[in-house]
């Protein structure tokens, strides 16, 4: 494994070539996002002539990649500090939905939480963040048809997530101005 600034690699050997497939530095919640094919240093130069033929592609082995990528310490690292900012996140909604209902604040911030669980691949975002805020998935399911009825978060078909709208980023910068 080689990291650089702004990612890292996984390196495996196909034969005569070289496969090194690189993921940004983060949280692994997938393949990688590049996958660079070179002949290898000893490889013969009988079978670069030939290129990269299709049993070298079949036999990359993607979950190993991802295996060793998701145990890299800079996914690690940066996971574990994702999940605790999530947590505090849903928290704090829990708290906002405790102190003022179903409010603008609640409802931007319920929306920008469910989508960065989303966006880093949590299994069942829903199901996480009502146990994070205290209340049954049936509600925050609820909560956040709310959210995308009036104009916190956007709809993406068939996946879950969606992107915030400028509503609820004005309503999100205007908290954590109030709170600095």
């Amino acid at each position: 494994m080689r990291a650089d600034e702004s990612g890292f690699e996984i390196e495996q050997q196909q034969g005569g070539w070289t496969v090194r497939m690189w993921w940004p530095t983060g949280p692994v919640t997938g393949g990688p996002q590049r996958i660079t094919i070179e002949p290898a240093a000893d490889a013969p130069p009988r079978d670069v002539a030939r290129g990269i033929s299709t049993t070298v592609l079949r036999r990359l082995d993607l979950a190993a990649a991802l295996n060793l990528a998701k145990m890299a310490p800079e996914a690690q690292r940066t996971l574990e500090d994702t999940a605790k900012k999530l947590r505090e996140s849903g928290e704090a909604a829990g708290l906002l939905l405790a102190n003022e209902g179903v409010s603008e604040r609640y409802l931007a911030l319920l929306a920008s939480t469910y989508k960065n669980m989303a966006d880093r691949g949590a299994v069942a975002p829903v199901r996480q963040l009502a146990t994070l805020i205290g209340r049954q998935p049936e509600t925050v399911k609820d909560h956040l048809k709310k959210a995308r009825r009036e104009g916190y978060l956007s709809t993406v078909a068939g996946k879950a997530g969606g992107e915030l709208t400028e509503k609820t980023t004005r309503i999100l910068e205007s908290m954590s101005s109030a709170e600095a």
